[in-house]
């Protein structure tokens, strides 16, 4: 006797079409058709958020002046290591790496990070792999760079493969969660997605308030509750549930502020993102951790909290225009191996923008 076939699912797109249309053969030609319309769907969301992300990811390379003039704080900072490698000779190579870890520091790179880079930057002077100023600014550069690839992954936001996308923002008070996903509304909207708000700061009425500017400025539509009693986990699982209803592309919540130290206000995101999930299986796609720049490496204590809470799949580090330190952005992505998926370099509605690595690296070591 023949031992019974079995269909696995499979998670591509591809493999679940495969699947739905071995099922269909046994069924009758109507059945058939419609599981291969349930496939194409399946397919065509899927392309549609590929595509998205990765024009997203494409549209950061055009936007590399403004990222330039957004670090000039921390470029000026570390002009001082031109200066060091202009004038460098084999006798000065202490002083001058020395002098090179002081600037890193400065800008906030962290003490791990400054001494790993000057360690290998020494021990190849002394292998003789650099043998000018020129080549040890190149290798500098290389390190920062192999450190935001190799330890922050995929920098593209990972949007699923059905619609809608959902994408939960975190973070502190005052660090820029609300005017972040405003921006983020945008720039999905400049790209024809059809986008909606959750207003999930239910504690702020500001907040809601700042929400609803922002969908009438980029044109999204907005869920609200404007009872008073009205729980976080209630109106993102209403957001969700009217998202699938009525076809959006994205869904983008928003949360309250919370210090990362207050354990009642932390477990009320757990309850948020178990919601979502309940709402739509396998979401929130993203979880994003709002951090203000201008802290520097204090945000890092920050991260881990909401991390180990909430398990964050990636970073938006704002107001980086404001400060010379910079250099948080690789101690961030080094301490806890998450990519960091947009940065904050202005103030105007376009100034959020998708995070490049090699783009950053030139825009603090031009």
């Amino acid at each position: 006797m023949a031992a019974p076939s079995h269909v696995l699912p499979f998670l591509s797109p591809a493999g679940g079409c495969a699947a739905s249309s071995a099922r269909a053969r046994s069924h009758s030609q109507p059945g058939r058709r419609a599981g291969l319309l349930r496939c194409s769907a399946a397919a065509g969301q899927a392309g549609f958020f590929t595509r998205l992300g990765r024009l997203i990811k494409e549209k950061a390379k055009s936007d590399v002046e403004k990222l330039f003039s957004g670090f000039s704080k921390t470029r000026e900072n570390l002009s001082v290591v031109d200066e060091l490698l202009t004038y460098w000779n084999l006798a000065d190579t202490d002083r001058v790496l020395d002098d090179l870890e002081e600037a890193l520091l400065v800008s906030d790179f962290g003490p791990k990070i400054s001494f790993r880079i000057v360690d290998t930057l020494r021990e190849e002077i002394r292998d003789g792999k650099l043998k000018s100023g020129a080549e040890i600014k190149a290798a500098l550069k290389r390190c920062i760079l192999e450190l935001l690839t190799s330890k922050g992954g995929n920098s593209e936001l990972n949007l699923g493969f059905r619609k809608p996308a959902v994408i939960m923002i975190v973070g502190v008070n005052g660090g820029g969660k609300t005017t972040s996903l405003g921006k983020l509304a945008y720039r999905f909207k400049n790209e024809g997605v059809k986008v909606l708000m959750a207003a999930g700061d239910t504690f702020r009425a500001a907040a809601r308030d700042q929400l609803e500017v922002w969908a009438e400025r980029t044109g999204s539509e907005i869920v609200i509750d404007n009872d008073k009693k009205a729980q976080p986990p209630a109106v993102l699982s209403q957001a969700v549930k009217r998202g699938k209803r009525e076809g959006f592309d994205v869904v983008l919540c928003d949360t309250s502020g919370r210090l990362h130290t207050n354990y009642g206000l932390m477990e009320e995101l757990v309850s948020c993102k178990k919601v979502l999930a309940k709402a739509l299986p396998g979401a929130p796609n993203e979880i994003l951790l709002v951090l203000d720049g201008t802290t520097g490496l204090n945000m890092l204590q920050q991260a881990r909290e909401f991390n180990d809470v909430v398990g964050v799949t990636g970073f938006i580090l704002t107001k980086l225009d404001g400060t010379a330190r910079g250099g948080c952005v690789v101690s961030v992505v080094d301490e806890l191996g998450i990519p960091v998926k947009f940065i904050g370099v202005g103030e105007g509605m376009e100034d959020l923008q998708p995070f490049d690595a090699e783009a950053f690296v030139e825009a603090i070591f031009p």
